[in-house]
């Protein structure tokens, strides 16, 4: 319905919804889910599987999701493939008006999902387009607004993407993340079966810090071996280590490292001064990296999808693997402690570290996938391995 390429001044028949660019770009669609506005970056993801988990992935808080896979919600959705109870993206952009769900998995439509959830979704945009320019431009502000009768403020929706301050410099991690420590229980998914049960045969106690994780995470650590207490971000250096952890965990999550980094940098720092081991993934990787010296900066259009190629240093091992990030550790200006163990195939960007003489690495991708490929699933097992 709409050209990314143009600005469209005069609302269409029937527009019930619009993508308000900050520099005052309207694209104008069909609206489903939640009615109302919503402020965010928006952001492109290549995936052709997964919306469900993308759109319940934390690391897009604050994020407009444009899908670049045209059919989304034509398997519905279903309460096993939630990866968190809090809030992720909140809208998407669609190019196809969604259908029926045809799954023998599907509760409910994606629609209905999301007006539940308070999302909201756009329909009928050229999304081709609309990467293009993100991928030229940068990742734009903008607000994403829905009204069945098609009546839209748009002076004041420009002015609000307009004065929205943007990712950077911004802690969300907190926002997302969980308000108290838990004892966390199930390992992986199978057809059938559902989630799996922990053991209780006695394990490797990991704690992992919740930065806005997702939960097939904790349940790779699980199925790894591993027992896991999942802690808040906050937690302090004195409440982990009163835990005793044989190691620590640093989830995903969104926002800017640097942001939270002002609470966690020194936690994290305070266990490799210990010689705990640690795992990192994407916010976690990247916060691993700042307690390590190195820097993060804002990447141009960021990462995400899951055909993503890494290819490993240390034995030139090419992984397809599922990213999420819009910041990443400046590979340009590693520490001398800092090894780089992973690099992305697409821009030669930092996908890995290791910390000389700890136990102690981070990738930026998520091996645990949900949706993506299975090539580093060996992440978890090497992590735990070193906790025995």
């Amino acid at each position: 319905m709409a050209d990314a390429a143009t600005s469209h001044a005069q609302q269409p028949a029937g527009a019930t919804g619009v993508l308000v660019l900050a520099d005052g770009t309207l694209l104008w669609g069909k609206g489903f889910g939640a009615e109302g506005a919503a402020v965010g970056e928006v952001c492109f993801n290549t995936a052709m599987t997964g919306y469900q988990e993308v759109m319940t992935d934390p690391s897009y808080a604050a994020q407009i999701v444009t899908f670049t896979f045209p059919h989304i919600g034509n398997v519905g959705v279903n309460e096993e493939d939630l990866e968190a109870k809090v809030d992720g993206a909140v809208g998407c952009v669609v190019r196809e008006e969604v259908t029926e769900p045809s799954n023998f998995r599907s509760q409910g439509t994606f629609g209905e999902w999301l007006a539940g959830k308070g999302k909201i979704g756009l329909s009928g945009i050229d999304t081709r387009a609309l990467t293009r320019r993100i991928r030229l431009a940068g990742a734009p502000n903008a607000v994403i607004a829905h009204s069945e009768a098609g009546t839209f403020d748009i002076p004041a929706l420009v002015k609000r993407a307009q004065e929205w301050p943007g990712l950077e410099g911004m802690d969300l991690a907190r926002v997302v993340s969980r308000g108290a420590s838990e004892e966390w229980q199930g390992g992986t998914w199978t057809l059938g079966k559902g989630y799996a049960r922990s053991p209780r045969s006695p394990r490797p106690h990991v704690v992992a810090i919740d930065y806005g994780a997702k939960d097939n995470i904790f349940r790779n650590l699980d199925h790894a071996g591993a027992h896991v207490t999942v802690v808040p971000a906050q937690t302090s250096l004195e409440d982990v280590l009163a835990l005793k952890p044989d190691g620590v965990f640093l989830s995903n999550g969104p926002g800017d490292p640097a942001a939270t980094g002002v609470y966690a940098v020194p936690v994290i720092q305070g266990l490799l001064e210990r010689d705990i081991p640690l795992f990192g993934i994407c916010l976690g990787h990247q916060m691993l990296g700042l307690a390590a010296g190195a820097k993060t900066t804002k990447m141009h259009q960021g990462h995400r999808g899951a055909n993503h190629p890494v290819k490993r240093l240390e034995d030139g091992v090419v992984e397809i693997t599922s990213m999420n990030h819009g910041f990443a550790v400046d590979n340009a200006a590693l520490p001398e402690g800092v090894e780089e163990t992973h690099v992305s195939l697409f821009d030669g960007s930092n996908c890995g570290i290791a910390i000389k003489g700890k136990k102690a690495f981070g990738v930026q991708y998520h091996p645990e996938a949900s949706p993506g490929p299975m090539d580093s699933f060996y992440l978890f097992e090497r992590f735990v391995g070193m906790l025995g």
